[in-house]
């Protein structure tokens, strides 16, 4: 079962982050993810500094190796490892953009057996490029001289190779990772310590949503579901539309739940006014029906925020028909 269904096979009715095909084959706005449209300034920045700190590490290791050679006998020729280091190193750099990109795609998997089995394919993908750019760059240099380059491929040989690309894959990424996540948490506390972030003068029953410098005004009854898209959140009309802007799910969740719109799941909020029906599985997760015929999943983790509708129900049932015919 889907997370969101077309219970009355109504057209049109399809969210973005549900259709068959991966959320990233379809074509995105800018800056959403897509290649190096997804890297912001800020993410250039630590681009920046993971290069600035990959050729010093490649500078010191080779002329480290040189200066071991030199102590143990042999000549002092730092020419050759900085060949290997920098060729090695060039090719970390070039690959670098799509570690950030991997590291945002495995944040928002849902479960840690997908994150898992995505950093696992990523780590394998990195190596491979590495090592064949790595070959490639050396061959290509030697060449250049006159010489040539044996990479001495066996099984060892690329074990050798492989556990180093596992470590530059876990301190980039795992170092992109915190970044995000304190980024993350200190948009959510700035939200939430200066409140709703519509204009000064808008009404507080209205919702503005800003698309780059554009504010659009909507009426929170008319809002279905959020769900989180990346970098962005994805408004979701009972009249069919969709609204993509910047921000995250903690933050649209802090200044709309005062709307009794509420977390269901960890990728979306939905709009208890529009739910007409509740159904509860044996594990603790439920499915909301909205009023327009689509049916949403919701996770036990977030069974709490329902339970005014379980209540409200339960009262319900629980009054007795003054209606049924006397004796």
């Amino acid at each position: 079962m889907s997370d969101v269904k077309n219970a009355q096979a109504r057209p049109g009715v399809e969210p973005v982050w549900d259709q068959n095909h991966a959320a990233w084959d379809g074509a995105r706005p800018r800056g959403t993810s897509g290649g190096l449209r997804g890297i912001s300034g800020a993410d250039w920045l630590i681009y920046g500094a993971v290069a600035v700190v990959a050729l010093g590490i490649g500078v010191v290791n080779a002329l480290s190796r040189a200066q071991d050679v030199a102590w143990h006998g042999g000549g002092y020729d730092a020419g050759t490892p900085l060949l290997w280091e920098m060729t090695s190193i060039a090719v970390i750099i070039v690959l670098a953009p799509m570690l950030f990109i991997a590291v945002r795609r495995i944040r928002h998997a849902t479960g840690w057996p997908l994150r898992i089995g995505l950093a696992l394919a990523v780590i394998l993908i990195f190596s491979a490029l590495h090592i064949a750019g790595m070959v490639g760059l050396r061959k290509f240099a030697m060449s250049l001289v006159g010489g040539s380059y044996d990479f001495r491929f066996s099984v060892a040989t690329l074990i050798y190779e492989f556990r180093k690309d596992v470590i530059t894959c876990f301190l980039i990424g795992g170092a992109l990772w915190l970044i995000d996540s304190r980024r993350e948490g200190q948009q959510s506390r700035s939200v939430a310590s200066a409140g709703p972030a519509d204009p000064p003068a808008a009404a507080p029953h209205m919702v503005w949503l800003r698309d780059g410098s554009t504010r659009i005004r909507i009426e929170p009854r008319d809002i279905l579901w959020i769900s989180s898209a990346g970098n962005y959140v994805e408004y979701r009309l009972a009249d069919g539309t969709n609204h993509l802007v910047r921000g995250t799910l903690a933050a649209e969740e802090a200044r709309l739940t005062s709307f009794n719109i509420v977390r269901v799941h960890r990728t979306r909020l939905v709009n208890l006014a529009r739910v007409s029906g509740l159904k509860t599985g044996a594990n603790g997760d439920f499915e909301l029906t909205l009023d327009t015929g689509q049916a949403i999943s919701g996770s036990r983790r977030y069974r709490d925020a329902v339970t005014s509708i379980e209540e409200l129900a339960a009262n319900s049932a629980s009054v007795p028909n003054d209606n049924r015919a006397e004796p």
